[in-house]
């Protein structure tokens, strides 16, 4: 058995340039490991399928596991959160803004792609509610913040990658939660002491 360095990188690279030039559902296991120069039996030594080259692994939900376990136990829930979106937007995404472009635009193309990264934000936002519950947070809270975490980092990732000036993406994060405080501040009425009356 030849050894094949760097395997995987080499299948994500010629999966990718595929996807791009004939799209996702064009492509066949077999032509991508024919533009990789790698066998099948090596592409499945990787991935289960040619889907996973888009989402193998867990690594964000992990990564915001392990953000949650060691922040300070006196730091600010919503600090907590913008500081893990920022320290994901410098580890995963700065740097490879075409690249992550590119993967955002086949699974837009794919529906079964779609499906299957909304199981994923689901999966991040699962992550994110058990870590809060684990530091002590209700429920109720647990399940906004995860829900909050999720929010922003999408609308970061939209902004960042249609963005003309080119701004880093943990930039992007700080001012899409100025934006988010801004909506939320002005959609509540400080003179109300709660629900306006039902009507007759």
């Amino acid at each position: 058995m030849r050894w094949s360095p760097d395997a995987r990188g080499r299948l994500e690279r010629a999966a990718f340039e595929l996807f791009a030039e004939q799209g996702f559902a064009a492509t066949t296991v077999p032509q991508i490991t024919e533009r990789a120069g790698l066998t099948t039996r090596t592409f499945f030594r990787h991935f289960a399928d040619k889907r996973e080259v888009i989402f193998a692994g867990r690594e964000i939900p992990d990564l915001a596991r392990t953000m949650l376990a060691a922040a300070p136990a006196e730091l600010d829930p919503l600090d907590i959160v913008v500081q893990g979106l920022r320290q994901l937007a410098e580890e995963r995404f700065e740097g490879r803004r075409d690249q992550v472009l590119a993967l955002r635009r086949v699974i837009a193309s794919d529906e079964s792609l779609r499906e299957r990264d909304a199981r994923k934000r689901a999966d991040l936002a699962q992550a994110v509610r058990d870590g809060f519950a684990a530091r002590g947070s209700s429920p109720t809270e647990a399940a906004v913040l995860a829900e909050t975490t999720v929010m922003l980092f999408h609308l970061a990732l939209e902004e960042w990658l249609t963005d003309p000036r080119g701004r880093r993406m943990a930039d992007v994060v700080s001012d899409q939660l100025t934006v988010v405080r801004s909506v939320l501040g002005a959609t509540a009425d400080p003179r109300a002491d709660g629900p306006p009356p039902l009507s007759a």
